[in-house]
């Protein structure tokens, strides 16, 4: 079911309806965009108007992160469960595994992207991919559809930070003529053993952002004080506004910067 939240679109959906949904496009050839929101992606998207554009567009919005989580239950969605990206990759390479299916992994340094292939290969016997490329390929875009296109691949997997991921997807989906598509992230970083994942109880209790700004503080404080920040801001005012009927400002609006 496609609902919003913070203005922004989420299908609520089980883990295993979305993995049917994937198994049901790539053996069918059925057209189906993915992309994961998470809260840096959805605070991104007020501003961005072609990211907003971009998440609309995609078939799948899955919840990726416990802070979009929360904010579907504090405005009156229940207990939504997240799928985190990471996990729903591999599911995704197993099923790939199992039923003979041919993956393509576009992105990430070339040294990262071939021994996450490695790994994945050890760890799921049977696997075969149609095919990779790196992702610093800056203005050759139509040459990277090309060579995606050529291998016949079932799914592709974009392993790009956002927007770029989310408009590489949508500007190029029709001539990618790959019927899945799904952007990763930095999934492949953490295949390949580069990062590692928040423990688990970090996981559920919504403090993945802290862990990882522990590994790199540096790079990482600016951004995730800011847009922690902002969602917070508007998740308190679509709380005020559920529960007391609270006017939204001008900067609860799509697109006007807060």
């Amino acid at each position: 079911m496609r609902t919003h939240t913070l203005d922004c679109p989420i299908d609520i959906l089980t883990r295993e309806e979305i993995i049917e949904k994937a198994r049901h496009s790539m053996v069918e050839r059925v057209p189906c965009m993915h992309v994961s929101l998470n809260v840096a992606k959805l605070v991104s998207a007020r501003t961005d108007m072609d990211l907003a554009k971009d998440i609309k567009a995609a078939d799948i919005v899955g919840i990726d992160g416990m802070g979009i989580a929360l904010a579907m239950r504090l405005t009156g969605y229940g207990s939504a469960s997240r799928f985190a990206g990471v996990d729903l990759f591999e599911e995704l390479m197993a099923l790939c595994a199992r039923e003979g299916l041919r993956p393509f992994l576009l992105g990430a340094r070339q040294e990262v992207l071939v021994e996450a292939m490695h790994r994945l290969e050890r760890q799921n016997p049977g696997l075969k991919f149609a095919g990779h490329h790196h992702g610093y390929f800056d203005g050759r875009d139509a040459e990277i559809v090309n060579i995606v296109r050529s291998a016949n691949p079932d799914c592709l997997f974009l392993a790009m930070p956002s927007p770029r991921k989310e408009r590489f997807m949508a500007r190029w989906r029709q001539e990618l003529d790959v019927p899945f598509v799904m952007g990763i992230g930095g999934t492949l970083d953490v295949m390949a053993g580069k990062v590692s994942l928040a423990p688990r109880l970090i996981q559920r209790l919504g403090f993945e952002w802290a862990y990882r700004l522990a590994q790199e503080p540096r790079r990482m404080w600016r951004r995730y004080l800011s847009t922690n920040l902002q969602f917070a801001g508007l998740l308190t005012r679509a709380v005020l506004f559920r529960l007391f009927g609270f006017s939204p400002t001008t900067s609860d609006v799509p697109g006007k910067p807060s």
